[in-house]
C-alpha cells in the first residue's frame, strides 16, 4: 500500500489531536500544516516535525506539494470555504464538525462531493467507540427487546461563568446555533447510528443564562443558546429526549446515551467509555467492560486492548481516521460519517432553530 500523505488545517487543539491520531496509522505522512501566521505555523511545524508550512489554504494548494488527504480542523465560520476548496481541487477531505453552518450550504458541497468524485468524511468521533458499536448491535439483534424510549443527555460546564466568553458565541464565527451545533450535533449523529434510523421531528426550547458576557473589558451580547431541551421522534416512532448545556457546574464532558427496550435498558457515559451498564428487572443489573469475550462479533473485532485498558476520546478519533483513509484505498463508506449522514444532522440542527423560534414542532424532509 503507498503511503497517504496528509495535510492539516488549523492547528489549534483539534489539529494536533488529529496529527497525533494520523500519526498512529500505518502507511500515512502529515507532509504539510496550515495556521493562519506563517512564523507561528513555521514553528510548530518544526516542533511537530513537519517538513512544509503555510498560512493559506490557497498557498498550499498551489505549491508543488503532493497530497492525498486534507483534514480541515478550522473553526465553524471557515468550514464551507474551506471545504469547498478542498473539494474544487479534487483532493479527499477529512472534516471537523458541523460540516457547514446551515443545510443550504452542506447540500451544496454534497453535490459537489459527487461531481469531483472524491471521498468526505465528517468527524463525529463518538460513535467510533466500541461500546457504542455495542449498542448498536444489541438493539439490531433485540437482545434489549423493542426500544420504547431514549434519553441522551450532553452537559458541560466550561461556559458557565460571565466572564467565560467563547468565539462561538458570535453567530458569525460559530453559527446561529451554538449548544445544539456543538454538542447536539454528537447526540443526533450516534443515537442515529445506534438506532440506524433517522428523527424526522423535533419539538425544541432553547435557555439562555446569560444575554451578555464579559469578553475583557467589553460586553457582548449573546444571540445563540447555553442549553436546550429537544424532544425527537424517529423514522420507527419511537420517541427521546435530548438535553444539551455547556452552563451545567460540575459536568466536564459528560455524555450520556440511554436506550430504554422492553427487556434491557442500555447506558453508555463518555466519561467511561469503556464500559456498558445493562439495566434488567427480575435478575441483577450488569456491566461490562470492552473487551471480546464480553461483545457481540462486530464489536468484538473493534477491541485492541485486553480488560481494564480504557480506550477513550483519542482511540474514537484514531478509528474514525482510520475508517475513512481504509474507504479511500479500497473505495467504499463503511465505518466512518458520510456527507449525506452530516447533510442530515445540518438538516436538523436548523430544525431545531425554526422550532425554538416557532414554539412548534417541525418535521424534517428527510429526501
Amino acid at each position: 500500500m503507498n503511503t497517504l500523505r496528509v495535510a492539516v488545517i488549523g492547528i489549534g487543539f483539534l489539529g494536533v489531536q488529529h496529527i497525533e491520531a494520523i500519526r498512529r496509522l500505518p502507511n500515512t505522512q502529515v507532509v504539510a500544516i496550515v495556521g493562519r501566521n506563517l512564523g507561528k505555523t513555521q514553528r510548530q511545524a518544526k516542533e511537530l516535525g513537519i517538513e512544509r508550512a503555510f498560512d493559506s489554504v490557497e498557498a498550499m494548494l498551489t505549491s508543488d506539494i503532493e497530497v492525498d488527504v486534507i483534514h480541515n480542523c478550522t473553526p465553524n465560520n471557515l468550514h464551507y470555504s474551506i471545504n469547498k476548496q478542498i473539494i474544487e481541487a479534487g483532493i479527499h477531505l477529512y472534516a471537523e464538525k458541523p460540516f457547514t453552518l446551515d443545510a443550504d450550504e452542506s447540500a451544496e458541497l454534497v453535490k459537489l462531493i459527487k461531481e469531483k468524485n472524491v471521498k468526505c468524511g465528517i468527524n463525529f468521533n463518538y460513535r467510533q467507540n466500541i461500546m457504542v458499536a455495542e449498542m448498536r448491535e444489541r438493539v439490531k439483534e433485540a437482545l434489549i427487546g423493542h426500544p420504547w424510549f431514549v434519553h441522551v443527555e450532553y452537559l458541560q460546564d466550561w461556559l458557565l461563568y460571565e466572564t467565560d466568553y467563547d468565539w462561538r458565541m458570535n453567530p458569525e464565527v460559530g453559527g446561529p446555533s451554538r449548544a445544539i451545533a456543538d454538542i447536539g450535533s454528537h447526540c443526533f449523529d450516534t443515537i442515529q447510528y445506534i438506532l440506524d434510523e433517522r428523527i424526522i421531528q423535533v419539538e425544541v426550547k432553547m435557555l439562555q443564562k446569560f444575554a451578555e458576557r464579559k469578553d475583557g473589558d467589553q460586553t457582548r451580547q449573546i444571540k445563540n443558546e447555553d442549553a436546550a431541551i429537544i424532544l425527537v421522534t424517529f423514522e420507527s416512532g419511537l420517541m427521546g429526549l435530548i438535553r444539551v448545556s455547556q452552563v451545567t457546574a460540575g459536568k466536564k464532558n459528560d455524555f450520556l446515551i440511554s436506550i430504554e427496550g422492553d427487556n434491557q435498558t442500555l447506558e453508555w457515559y463518555q466519561e467511561r467509555p469503556d464500559r456498558l451498564w445493562i439495566g434488567n428487572r427480575d435478575i441483577g443489573n450488569s456491566e461490562i467492560y470492552a473487551s471480546e469475550q464480553y461483545l457481540t462479533d462486530y464489536a468484538g473485532k473493534l477491541t485492541i486492548l485486553p480488560n481494564g485498558h480504557s480506550v477513550g476520546w483519542h482511540d474514537a478519533v484514531t478509528q474514525g481516521i482510520r475508517n475513512f483513509y481504509r474507504g479511500i484505498v479500497e473505495d467504499d463508506e463503511e465505518g466512518y460519517v458520510t456527507v449525506d449522514e452530516a447533510h442530515y444532522v445540518m438538516k436538523l440542527i436548523d430544525a431545531c432553530l425554526i422550532s425554538a423560534k416557532e414554539s412548534k414542532p417541525v418535521k424534517i424532509n428527510t429526501h
